[in-house]
């Protein structure tokens, strides 16, 4: 029922009704972020890291590449989960739905307490289903960022990680594109 439902919203946001984001958070580490590798038996091969704080980021995204984000280096918490949806709101000038999964910080009592007020503004909020990540596409914002566009020289130390992020989040839709398949039910 959830994924028809999405798949309405896609249907309105290619027709221009709404304006239709995908909402999630990650954090990029001093560490590295090493999906899968492989070597040629003897060799070595490493990627040079820091140890310390990761970047906790925050990012809406759309189909075609709009992008609204923020960075911190506190933990994600529902109180600057509102703050920048409340920030968002009072910047929309058509109705806009935010899809995001069911992570406490989007779903805490004070998250709820807010929906109305957004509403009111046309701002709404829609939930993925459980276990469902593969329908957000903010994930694939992720994966982008932390396979592709952050290089291993970005990762000597924390003040490079950070303005690396940063940079790759603000050329969003601008001089980096993510290409995203059609949604399908």
């Amino acid at each position: 029922m959830r994924r028809e439902a999405l798949g309405l919203l896609e249907e309105q946001s290619r027709q221009g009704q709404v304006d239709l984001f995908y909402g999630d958070e990650s954090q990029v580490s001093p560490e590295g972020y090493v999906p899968y590798g492989w070597q040629f038996e003897g060799e070595r091969v490493c990627i040079e890291s820091a140890r310390g704080k990761g970047l906790n980021c925050f990012a809406l995204i759309s189909r075609d590449n709009r992008i609204v984000y923020a960075t911190r280096e506190e933990s994600m918490t529902s109180d600057f989960i509102i703050e920048e949806l409340e920030r968002l709101s009072f910047r929309i000038v058509k109705p806009t739905v935010v899809v995001l999964d069911n992570a406490r910080v989007h779903t805490a009592a004070k998250v709820r307490k807010q929906l109305e007020s957004w509403q009111q503004r046309g701002l709404f909020l829609f939930y993925l289903p459980p276990y469902s990540p593969h329908l957000n596409l903010a994930e694939r914002l992720w994966k982008e960022l932390k396979a592709r566009w952050l290089k291993p020289q970005d990762y000597l130390t924390t003040d490079t990680l950070f303005y690396a992020v940063k940079l790759a989040l603000a050329a969003v839709g601008k001089s980096l594109f993510i290409n995203f398949s059609d949604y399908k039910i």
